[in-house]
């Protein structure tokens, strides 16, 4: 298994193969994306696109961005989606946080289902705070 990063000019070539993980990804927005919606930020904005694949198949993939705060710059996690996230996960991270490195990120930061905290814990995962939707009537 490896991962590597897509450059924007080869995101159509295996956007075929990974539209699906991103479709189910979308859904967890709860109407915030859709995977067209996805497709666009990776075009057109500054935003990376990795993917884990084997000799057969692609497995997952990650969109990131790189988020600049005042005091600090993080590498911001906005999508992962695929199966067997433990097996490929594993892999992928690495190459993740030498990413950041290089590009002065501080922290790696995500956010999602509460699920993903069982996945992020042995990264040394440290939540901070929690995120409430609210409607308005």
């Amino acid at each position: 298994m490896k991962t590597t990063l897509v450059p924007k000019e080869h995101i159509h070539v295996v956007w075929d193969r990974i539209k699906k993980y991103v479709e189910k990804c979308a859904k967890y927005t709860y109407g915030r994306y859709t995977a067209d919606d996805i497709l666009d930020g990776l075009l057109t904005k500054d935003q990376h696109l990795w993917i884990a694949f084997d000799d057969k198949e692609i497995h997952g993939f990650w969109v990131t961005e790189v988020s600049v705060y005042p005091q600090m710059k993080a590498l911001t996690l906005h999508f992962v989606g695929g199966k067997g996230f433990k097996v490929w996960g594993e892999v992928g991270f690495p190459p993740l946080q030498k990413f950041a490195k290089e590009l002065g990120c501080d922290v790696m930061e995500s956010f999602g289902r509460p699920g993903w905290k069982k996945m992020w814990e042995g990264y040394g995962y440290n939540p901070r705070y929690v995120f409430y939707e609210l409607p308005v009537e």
